[in-house]
């Protein structure tokens, strides 16, 4: 109510102003050629005082007499005139009222249209306590996953073969539920065939096989899971596996990544912003949050109040096998077309080795020994990128996050 009895106010008080002048027909106490008359006036005083003290000759006070005389006639003809044109206009009193109905109508509707009429204010500290407390009443995992089946339909596009071995794989983990390696791949395997809740409860039991030992990846993965349970949603449980993450590695990209969506499930885009903006900075270009955040970044910096904001430019992505190469590897085996590509890692690691790198062909090696399980490899590899660009923070920041993929950089 306060901002409407302000905004009446002065609109009541420009209108007011403006009708006044329109009334008035003119803008002062008098018009302009009136107050020459005066000053004339007065000039004629000072003529005959100056003859009377001997300033002037009776003939020069003759001249100046009619010198101001005459101006006198001419302000008094002008005064004249002046009066007729500044006359108040008959519409005077109409057009007044027209534009104080104007000023007050039209200040209603811009406000009805652009305003947020029947809202309160949103102070800052309104706004922050508003977002504490949708962080601290995050929604349940139980409550979004209500509704997720346990087992997903056989995808057509599945293989029979592919369908045999995941059974095979889940009898051997019955058997041997301690088996990490295989509770990985059985995590991989369930998540790529949509049994979201088989794959949480394997990767919840690597952590807890872990213990201390889990690493950021590790929660990072479990994160991962629960927010695509939920379709998009991060959840309490989901945020708790971000920040363990974050906590062993603030580093961690996924995990970073992730953040930014609490941040704007939360109506903090402030906060989102910067944790993107620094992701991206991080990234090489070729990493896959890189393209989701880069369509979404606009719309979060527009929301943060900066709608001229313009993201960092991508590294370069290096260039990958032709088509050749890949018509090739096509028609490999499995089994050859690992080695294919550990031969392809082998000749990219001595061409490092012998003939060094740029930071992002270096980010590239530690992350294919990560996807590989080559974890000791990774690991030698990142200690060994860390001591070449040791002095080039930039590089480092694409190594370390090279280092998170592939869990060497704990």
């Amino acid at each position: 109510m306060t901002f409407w009895i302000i905004s009446i106010v002065l609109a009541l008080g420009a209108a007011l102003l403006l009708a006044r002048a329109l009334m008035k027909g003119r803008i002062g106490s008098e018009p302009p050629a009136a107050y020459d008359l005066k000053v004339y006036r007065d000039q004629l005083r000072d003529v005959d005082r100056d003859l009377a003290r001997g300033v002037v000759s009776p003939d020069e006070a003759a001249r100046l007499r009619t010198e101001v005389s005459r101006r006198i006639l001419a302000a008094d003809a002008a005064l004249t005139r002046e009066t007729d044109e500044t006359r108040p206009h008959r519409a005077g009193p109409a057009l007044a009222a027209f534009l104080l109905v104007t000023l007050l109508s039209g200040s209603v509707f811009l406000y009805l249209n652009l305003g947020a009429p029947g809202y309160a204010d949103l102070p800052l500290s309104a706004r922050l306590e508003a977002s504490n407390a949708a962080r601290a009443d995050l929604p349940a995992q139980a409550e979004l996953m209500a509704d997720t089946p346990e087992q997903m339909p056989s995808d057509p596009n599945i293989s029979e073969d592919f369908l045999i071995l995941m059974e095979q794989l889940r009898t051997a983990i019955e058997k041997k539920p301690d088996d990490i390696q295989g509770l990985t791949l059985l995590v991989r395997n369930e998540a790529r065939l949509g049994n979201t809740r088989a794959a949480l409860r394997a990767q919840n039991r690597i952590i807890e096989l872990k213990g201390a030992a889990a690493t950021a990846q590790d929660h990072a993965r479990l994160a991962d899971l629960l927010i695509s349970a939920a379709g998009g949603i991060v959840s309490a449980e989901a945020e708790t596996a971000l920040r363990n993450a974050l906590s062993k590695n603030p580093e961690q990209p996924e995990a970073r990544y992730y953040l930014g969506y609490l941040f704007l499930q939360i109506d903090r885009p402030d906060a989102a912003l910067r944790t993107w903006d620094s992701l991206l900075r991080d990234s090489p270009a070729e990493a896959p949050w890189v393209a989701p955040i880069r369509a979404a970044i606009g719309e979060v910096a527009a929301r943060a109040g900066q709608p001229r904001y313009n993201p960092p430019e991508a590294a370069p992505a290096l260039p990958g096998p032709d088509a050749d190469t890949l018509d090739v590897a096509r028609d490999m085996t499995e089994a050859e077309r690992a080695e294919f590509i550990e031969g392809m890692v082998a000749q990219l690691s001595d061409r490092l080795a012998t003939e060094g790198g740029t930071p992002a062909e270096w980010a590239r090696l530690i992350t294919a020994h990560g996807v590989l399980g080559n974890r000791e490899q990774a690991s030698a590899i990142y200690d060994e990128a860390l001591g070449v660009f040791a002095e080039n923070p930039d590089a480092l920041s694409v190594l370390r996050a090279a280092g998170a993929r592939a869990g060497v950089a704990e």
